[in-house]
């Protein structure tokens, strides 16, 4: 039987200055389109304005990641020259409700970096859904339904905008905002067809995200591992003292505070749980150590032998850089 997760949809990596940030990944490698900043009036006959969260994407052929900031009321100092602007149009009639979404939405990410710059969105890929929202479900785990939305996906011919059904998983400790658990905001995802999504080449050789990894307290980690048990439909594995969810065509990596170090010298967890870190895999790592220390990119080593760019030089998320195949 097949399991209804195949492997990571996207991690969202939430940052303060958009500006910064592209520079950043574009400093290691990454390719990213101009940041979609979405304008709207916040009454009806007033003009639009930026509001609410912008974004970017690294893409790949079957994943990407996210850089998502959060937009002030009316400010326009951190928005990039090239960023693109979204109008939201909608009838006089919608557009209360369209504004508490996206109230909701800056306040997530307000909530996020209260508590520190970095990783705070995974979700999972999925090609079933439906399977996976009902098996979540079977197993007590909250979520806020299946939803659809738009996302614009590089082609040959040009951005189009592609379906992709979406759920949350809500946390099962009271008081916590629907959408989050306390790493974070946590999901599953199963897009549209993707065969016309152009391949985006990367400087730095990567072609795939290929892991995500959090770091627990040693006395929660047994009940952080049965909780993405349940979220992922199968069991962890040891290695060494971190448990491993080996998916279709990514991994999970749940570390226990006391040993990140050890994975991951000289990181340390801005809270606990947390996401701290992320892998891609790159078609050549000599290559891409190459390329990296060509632009002046720290870089240190983890404990297996591959290089990895250090959270503090990479706005609060460690990215690791993994030989394809």
């Amino acid at each position: 039987m097949g399991h209804d997760i195949s492997g990571l949809h996207h991690v969202g990596h939430v940052v303060r200055n958009m500006e910064e940030a592209l520079a950043r990944y574009r400093q290691l490698g990454f390719t990213l389109p101009p940041p979609s900043y979405p304008t709207m009036p916040k009454a009806a006959g007033e003009p639009p304005e930026p509001f609410g969260a912008a974004n970017t994407h690294v893409y790949f052929p079957r994943n990407f990641i996210e850089v998502v900031t959060l937009v002030g009321d009316g400010g326009t100092d951190r928005i990039p020259a090239d960023a693109h602007l979204v109008p939201l149009r909608v009838p006089d009639d919608k557009l209360p409700g369209l504004l508490a979404a996206i109230r909701g939405t800056a306040a997530n990410l307000t909530a996020c970096l209260k508590r520190f710059q970095g990783m705070h969105i995974v979700m999972f890929d999925s090609p079933d859904i439906d399977g996976a929202a009902a098996r979540l479900e079977a197993n007590g785990v909250g979520h806020g339904g299946v939803h659809t939305v738009q996302r614009p996906v590089e082609t040959v011919g040009g951005t189009r905008m592609v379906p992709v059904r979406y759920l949350e998983i809500d946390s099962h400790e009271p008081g916590r905002a629907r959408g989050r658990v306390p790493e974070g905001r946590v999901g599953i995802a199963e897009n549209g067809t993707l065969d016309a999504q152009r391949h985006v080449d990367h400087p730095n050789g990567a072609v795939e995200l290929v892991q995500c990894m959090m770091c627990v307290a040693d006395a929660e980690l047994p009940d952080i591992e049965r909780r993405y048990e349940n979220y992922l439909g199968r069991p962890a594995r040891s290695e060494g003292f971190a448990r491993t969810f080996d998916l279709d065509d990514a991994k999970v990596t749940l570390v226990p505070e006391s040993a990140l170090a050890g994975l991951l010298p000289g990181e340390h967890a801005p809270g606990l749980p947390a996401f701290v870190a992320y892998a891609v895999s790159v078609r050549d790592a000599a290559a891409t150590e190459r390329f990296l220390r060509a632009s002046g990119v720290p870089l240190a080593e983890t404990a297996a032998g591959e290089i990895f760019v250090p959270a503090d030089a990479a706005l609060g998320v460690a990215i690791i850089f993994r030989q394809a195949g």
